[in-house]
């Protein structure tokens, strides 16, 4: 089965921190640039971070720079987020999003199920 599937969401307390992973099965990362966006209750869809496809080039939303970082290992199929000093307002479902963009403009692109990051006292 073709899938992302996130995990590493939960509650934590403010100034805390979480790690969560996106795992793909049935197809390889290699050639996707991934992404991690969240969306919070009653509000839009947003970019938090991307990374490129070997990991060398990352960008992330002023709102998480120099708190979140997002990585990559393509051996085993994984994408990271590890987030630090977290906020209430990080309180969002997370998603994980793969993007590849092939030859004659042929593009796959999927996304996981969402898991759920709670920042609270």
């Amino acid at each position: 089965q073709v899938q992302l599937v996130e995990s590493g969401g939960g509650l934590v307390q403010p100034g805390g921190s979480l790690r969560l992973s996106c795992a793909a099965s049935g197809f390889s990362l290699r050639v996707y640039d991934m992404r991690w966006y969240r969306q919070a209750p009653g509000k839009e869809r947003e970019l938090v971070a991307g990374i490129s496809t070997t990991g060398g080039s990352t960008n992330y939303a002023d709102s998480v720079k120099g708190r979140f970082t997002m990585s990559r290992d393509n051996a085993k199929n994984t994408v990271s987020l590890q987030m630090n000093s977290l906020k209430p307002e990080d309180t969002a479902v997370y998603y994980c999003n793969g993007v590849a963009l092939l030859q004659f403009g042929v593009r796959f692109e999927y996304w996981g199920q969402g898991t759920q990051v709670t920042v609270s006292s």
